[in-house]
């Protein structure tokens, strides 16, 4: 196996089990005799060792500032059972956290370095798990990833690999990006005729991980979803960048005098209307708009606007403003603009929900754009909660960037 020797003294974050190497760190490379390549290719395996030749551990090589994902720390070569070993132990914890239950067959198996696998993501809806890869590695593992993860989860049948948008587009890669790895039964998203849902906390939701945003389903709100079915009683409620409803859903389980969704794509409206249909059959309490966030918002604009002016409830959960930290400057004004319009639209005694998903953008960061947009429209607003990505999302100790939702649950006088 390909070696890379570390420069002296740059084995410490990888003592202190951070599983990143950075390129800088790296003082050679001593390829394998029998390798038939003069330098490493993106995606292998490869050791790790200290100046001094101490082995520190195995993982993936790729290309960039990141050169090494750390698989396993202190060993030569990932035993067989590797992958099983490591999926079923993430399964296991979600198993123990009560998350897997006749009402929720809708959570995160694997959340990347949280779960010690980094640059994979899987998310299980009912009998189907969705796979993304991250790093060329993952998806040169996905056949076994996938082997791993029936054999682990037993209700599991269909995995399905969804990674052409996740994985370098540089990248020289065989095989597909996308398609069933394992596919035992026909599943009924295949038939046009039919519908596959699956469950969270008891309501319904039709997952289109052929189509849809990420694996088809945001399940880091899952939590903060039930946090708006607490607030939502007797509330005119907004849900911006709704995409297939869930804030909606709970909003409507929870109480709600009406519940406005709101998204710039049609096809997450339509969705939306779906969802609603199944849960709330001909519920009035319930209209769907496609039209801009920031126009839907502005007080000027009437021609998407509902006939509720003011609401006593605003959700605002953005897609990610801020994919690298060069757009930081840029996202932190669009999360100020975005925050000072709902705040000066709501009523007085309103409750505002607003989101960051942006890894680039830290807490802190965020919290001072809110700050900014409350204090720029001159309204009270006190803190009530704030949040975070759930358990199914876990963050690895040794790996703090692994933290990246961040929300605010605001009271507005």
């Amino acid at each position: 196996m390909t070696q890379v020797i570390l420069r002296p003294h740059k084995e410490e974050s990888l003592l202190r089990f951070h599983p990143w190497v950075f390129s800088g760190a790296i003082a050679r490379i001593a390829l394998d005799p029998d390798y038939p390549y003069d330098a490493p290719r993106e995606g292998d395996l490869v050791q790790v060792r200290s100046s001094r030749g101490d082995i520190l551990g195995v993982g993936h090589w790729q290309v960039g500032s990141i050169a090494v994902r750390i698989l396993m720390f202190g060993v030569e070569a990932l035993p067989a059972d590797f992958w099983t070993a490591t999926i079923a132990a993430a399964y296991r914890v979600r198993e123990s956290l009560g998350l897997i239950r006749p009402d929720n067959d809708t959570y995160r198996l694997v959340h990347g370095e949280g779960d010690f696998l980094p640059g994979l993501i899987v998310d299980v809806y009912a009998d189907t798990a969705v796979v993304q890869a991250h790093s060329v590695g993952m998806h040169y593992a996905r056949h076994d990833v996938a082997q791993a993860i029936v054999s682990a989860v037993p209700a599991v049948r269909n995995v399905y690999y969804k990674s052409d948008d996740t994985l370098p587009f540089k990248a020289q890669l065989d095989g597909d990006r996308v398609g069933y790895l394992i596919h035992n039964q026909q599943s009924t998203i295949d038939n046009p005729q039919s519908d596959f849902w699956s469950t969270e906390n008891g309501l319904q939701f039709r997952i289109d991980w052929l189509r849809g945003q990420k694996t088809g389903f945001f399940v880091d709100q899952r939590e903060n979803r039930a946090l708006v079915e607490r607030y939502a009683r007797g509330k005119d409620v907004l849900n911006m960048f709704c995409y297939t409803g869930g804030f909606s859903l709970y909003a409507l389980r929870g109480g709600a005098r009406t519940v406005d969704s709101v998204d710039v794509s049609q096809k997450a409206i339509d969705l939306v209307n779906v969802n609603v249909a199944r849960n709330f059959p001909d519920d009035p309490r319930h209209h769907a708009y496609a039209a801009d966030a920031f126009d839907f918002l502005n007080e000027k604009i009437t021609n998407h606007k509902s006939e509720i002016t003011n609401y006593d409830l605003i959700i605002l959960d953005p897609p990610a403003f801020a994919k690298h930290r060069d757009a930081v400057r840029n996202a932190l004004r669009g999360y100020q603009r975005i925050n000072a319009k709902a705040i000066r639209q709501i009523r007085p005694g309103g409750i505002l929900f607003t989101f960051s998903c942006s890894q680039a953008v830290d807490k802190e960061a965020f919290r001072l754009a809110v700050f900014s947009a409350a204090a720029s429209v001159g309204r009270r607003v006190r803190i009530l909660h704030q949040l975070h990505q759930p358990q199914d999302h876990p963050i690895n100790i040794y790996h703090p960037e692994g933290e990246y939702l961040k929300g605010l649950v605001l009271y507005v006088e």
